[in-house]
Order: structure tokens, then C-alpha cells, then sequence
């Protein structure tokens, strides 16, 4: 990343966050995020004075604490309003607010049963598993698209989106109550056009549209009144240096506003999401506290959070690049549709064949080579054929995805690069290989 303009505070990035395990290629930011010890030392104190007196922490501090940091978050994402602006546990419990909307709304009649849900076929479980719950078991359908990967263009997603619409149209009985749309998919990672396909959706008709951006905030631009969705959420500790977990739901004031519940039920029930969601119970609620502390931390970066994503995109796609070229192998998307991850496909001589094989290579990675990093199996598909991609031995099913952010290093990749050629060189394929 020689190219790219440092951080003026690189100096001190290896301490901030000297709690890394050292010697570990940590290249997955996006699972689980990351938070400098600056910001981790505002949490302690702020959990400390919970825990020295919980009735004033509880009665005089929390709700200005948890008001700070809405309002920095709806100028963050350009919110009308601060209502707007609820603070969750994560993107997960964002879906199941939305879905449990929606599930109401078929349960109670409001919805025929053959209304339709639509999704990219490679949504969260967690998300899928929210509509099994609260949907498909009040009777509404479900209908998926299929995401093109490896990817080439945005025109090609928004091509087969509006396909799916077209498809969950075809009854014509049937109406399309929500679109749920990934800002950036988890597996494979890809950007995705989110504007157009959002105004696909108002185009067709479809009554409301949520955008999971679970990576988005600190890696991609956000403008909420842009996008134009009626519900966007994004973690905040994954991306943005906040400690697990914490994460923003933006929920547009509209008339069905008032309808939208947390689905823990408190005392302040019917009051509206941003109050019901600010107390569930007796908890550690220092993680929604912070984003004034990492607001702060990432101001002390050249270009703010601006220049960080630009540092960690630019990062990305320079190690992707060298290790689909150290591998023969190809990245899964252009650079212009990936964030701060990207898909690396791997040689086929690994023998990824499955699920389990890709899990099975992600763990062998973790505990003999110390690198930390998702593997995707990426089944061919009968319209693949010979045309599918391929590397100099065979078909690619195999794909890393590696992400990058401010205290990665090139070591890191390399680390990653020596390990897989090491394994193709020894034959070591992965239904060969050791789990733990």
C-alpha cells in the first residue's frame, strides 16, 4: 500500500491495537470488526460508572449518552430527523424488527397469504431464518434472486433484479410487500448498486424496501435520503471502531412509523423505536454509547473516515490483486464493486467441493498457518458449464474473501499467499485436511 496516503497516525496503530493476538494474519475485519484501545478505554469507564451507581448512570445518564450519539449518527447518514435514528444490538435484530413487522401484518390479515418477500438468494441465514419465523410461517411467500458471481458489471445485478421482480409479479393476485436488499453481500462480498436497485423497487410498485449495509458504514459512502430506502441498518462495530455490538437503524417517518416494535417488549412500548429499543432489560449498553469516541478516532486520520475507506479499498484491491496473480486464479468483482473486502478466487487444485470443504480449509488455515480468513464454495451451476471460471487445472469453486483495514500490513496477505501456495504445492486438498 505504498501508493496509498498513510494515516498521519500510523505511528501509533500498532498500539492501539497491541490487543491483537500477535503473529495471526488477521485479513477478516468483516466478521467481527475490530476497536483501538482509546476506544476501548472510554467503554471501561463507562461501564464503570454503571456499575458504581446504576440508578444515576441509569435515570440521569444514559438517555443524553444514547441522544450524543444518535445525533451524530443521523448527520453521519444525512437523517431528517433524530427519530429516525434508532441504536440496536447489530443488523440481525434490525431484520427481525422489519420482519416482524411484516409477519404482523399477513397474521392479522392485512396481507393475503400469496403477498411476497423478495431477497437475493445469498442474504444472511440470520435474515432468512427472520423470514421463515415471521413471514413464510404467517403465510406470505418468499421469492429469491440469484446473484450473479462471479460478478462483472452492476448492470448484470440490476438485470436479474429486475427479473425477480418480475417473477414474484407473475401472480397476479400476489403484491410485493418488502424488498430486502444487501448494500454490500456478506458471502460472496460484493457492492452492490443499491441506489438503482431501490428505485427498481419504487418503479415496480414494491410497498416497502429494507437495505441491509451490515459492512457499510466506514467502508462506503452513506446518504440514507440518497438511497431512499424506508429501512437501512448498518453495524457500527464492525466497520466504524466500535466494540461489539452495536449497530444504527434508520426507519423513514412515515405513517407506519408508530407500527415499528423492538421485539423485546419494555415499558416504553408504543412510544416509538428509539425509546423502545434504549432500555430491553439490565445490560451492557457501553458499546452504543461511543460513536462520539470513535467519531474522534477517526478524525485523527488523514481525511477522517473518508480517507480510511479510501486507504482500505485502494489496500484491498492491491492484495487481492497480487494474490490472484500469485495463484493464476481471478478476483470475483471489479474493483468499483467491492468496499474494503473482496473475493479471491483460489486454485482448484485445492478440491473445494463443498461447504464443508471451505470450512474445513478456513480452519486449517486459522490453527496451522495463523491466518484468519473466510473461504466461499461457490457451487457451479448447470448454466455455468465449460464457460464457468477456471484457472490453468480446472473449475474454480473456491473463493477467499479477505478484508482490509487500518492496522493490516502486507506481511498479512503475504502470509496468506505462501500458506495456500504451500498446500497446492504439497497436494494437500481439502478433503485431506485436519480440522480442529
Amino acid at each position: 500500500m505504498d501508493g496509498a496516503k498513510k494515516p498521519r497516525l500510523l505511528p501509533d496503530i500498532r498500539q492501539e491495537f497491541a490487543h491483537h493476538l500477535p503473529g495471526i494474519a488477521r485479513i477478516n475485519n468483516g466478521s467481527f470488526g475490530c476497536c483501538p484501545e482509546s476506544v476501548l478505554a472510554v467503554q471501561r469507564s463507562w461501564q464503570l460508572r454503571f456499575l458504581r451507581q446504576p440508578d444515576h448512570f441509569y435515570f440521569n445518564a444514559l438517555r443524553p449518552a444514547l441522544l450524543r450519539s444518535r445525533a451524530l449518527i443521523k448527520d453521519l447518514v444525512n437523517a431528517d430527523h433524530i427519530d429516525e435514528i434508532s441504536l440496536l444490538n447489530n443488523a440481525t435484530t434490525a431484520a427481525a424488527v422489519v420482519l416482524h413487522h411484516i409477519g404482523r401484518s399477513f397474521s392479522r390479515g392485512l396481507f393475503p397469504k400469496d403477498d411476497t418477500v423478495l431477497i437475493f438468494h445469498c442474504a444472511f441465514q440470520a435474515v432468512k431464518k427472520s423470514i421463515q419465523a415471521y413471514v413464510s410461517r404467517a403465510g406470505g411467500s418468499v421469492v429469491e434472486i440469484h446473484l450473479p458471481f462471479p460478478v462483472h458489471s452492476p448492470q448484470q445485478i440490476v438485470s436479474e433484479f429486475r427479473k425477480g421482480l418480475e417473477r414474484a409479479k407473475a401472480n397476479g393476485s400476489s403484491r410485493i410487500r418488502l424488498a430486502i436488499i444487501d448494500h454490500i453481500t456478506s458471502m460472496p462480498s460484493v457492492l452492490m448498486p443499491v441506489r438503482e436497485l431501490v428505485r427498481a423497487c419504487r418503479e415496480e410498485g414494491v410497498d416497502q424496501v429494507f437495505v441491509d449495509a451490515a459492512h457499510a458504514l466506514g467502508t462506503v459512502p452513506v446518504d440514507v435520503k440518497e438511497i431512499g430506502a424506508d429501512f437501512y441498518v448498518s453495524n457500527l462495530h464492525k466497520w466504524f471502531f466500535c466494540p461489539p455490538s452495536v449497530a444504527f437503524f434508520y426507519c423513514r417517518k412515515s405513517a407506519l412509523t408508530s407500527q415499528i416494535h423492538h421485539p423485546v417488549i419494555i415499558h416504553e412500548y408504543g412510544n416509538g423505536l428509539p425509546l423502545e429499543s434504549s432500555w430491553i432489560g439490565t445490560r451492557d449498553y457501553s458499546s452504543q454509547l461511543l460513536v462520539p469516541s470513535a467519531v474522534e478516532f477517526v478524525n485523527r486520520f488523514e481525511g477522517g473516515i473518508e480517507g480510511i475507506m479510501k486507504r482500505n479499498h485502494d489496500g484491498v484491491v492491491q492484495m487481492g490483486k497480487m494474490l490472484a496473480e500469485s495463484w493464476g486464479t481471478i478476483l470475483g468483482s471489479p474493483p468499483n464493486m467491492c468496499a474494503s473486502m473482496i473475493m479471491v478466487a483460489l486454485p482448484s487444485k485445492l478440491g473445494i467441493n463443498s461447504d464443508n470443504d471451505a470450512s474445513r480449509l478456513r480452519s486449517h488455515l486459522r490453527t496451522s498457518y495463523g491466518v484468519e480468513v473466510p473461504i466461499y464454495y461457490q457451487a457451479p451451476r448447470e448454466t455455468d458449464g465449460a464457460a464457468g471460471p477456471r484457472d490453468k487445472d480446472g473449475l474454480i469453486t473456491g473463493y477467499a474473501r479477505i478484508s482490509h483495514q487500518v492496522y493490516n500490513t502486507e506481511e498479512d496477505y503475504h502470509k496468506f499467499r505462501d500458506a495456500i501456495n504451500q498446500l497446492v504445492e504439497n497436494g494437500r486438498v481439502c478433503r485431506l485436511l485436519l480440522t480442529e
